[in-house]
């Protein structure tokens, strides 16, 4: 872009000039017209047929492990019932998923207040470190408790149900991140 024309101290951008909007640089001149693009308004992208049959799979899968748990009774049922299952480590893990769930709230609310153009880099960092070693927590501490009904079947089953939650996620959103409509002056 052109630096515009000389004046006393610097240069001084034209915007309505003709003479300015015939040299090409006139790339600036609707800056006021078009929408800010914010951090909460990604560009929506077609998703593929891979892409929605993976998500399927993944969905499906969680649900046939839900619906027929160890081939007797379903999964919530053993869950709560069975004697096999190590009772502490299953509450433990079920803490450190309820903390985790309790962080990704926190932040997202947080990242809520946040308006277009602010650093989202606000946000403490610190808390990924923390959600990641309390995800693996509570996965170890799930497959040390589910063992002794799946065995070496746990760890697939695992991550099977995790990978269907992380497909589900997005849809159960609490709402919508709306571009908030600021008046320029310039």
């Amino acid at each position: 872009m052109s630096g515009g024309t000389p004046v006393a101290g610097g240069l001084m951008r034209q915007r309505h000039s003709q003479g300015y909007a015939s040299s090409g640089d006139d790339l600036e001149d609707d800056a006021c017209s078009r929408h800010a693009a914010t951090f909460f308004a990604p560009a929506q992208k077609q998703r593929t047929w891979v892409e929605v049959l993976e998500n399927v799979l993944w969905i499906a899968s969680a649900a046939f492990i839900i619906y027929y748990g160890d081939r007797h009774s379903n999964f919530i049922y053993l869950l709560w019932h069975d004697d096999r299952i190590r009772r502490l480590p299953l509450y433990l893990g079920m803490v450190a998923v309820i903390v985790n769930a309790v962080i990704f709230f926190y932040t997202s609310v947080l990242a809520w207040s946040f308006k277009a153009g602010e650093k989202v880099e606000l946000l403490n960092p610190s808390a990924l470190p923390l959600v990641t070693l309390l995800g693996l927590i509570s996965f170890c501490l799930f497959a040390f408790a589910l063992w002794p009904i799946w065995s070496f079947l746990t760890i697939p089953l695992l991550f099977t149900l995790f990978m269907a939650l992380v497909v589900i996620a997005p849809s159960m959103m609490m709402g919508s991140f709306t571009p908030q409509n600021m008046l320029r002056t310039d």
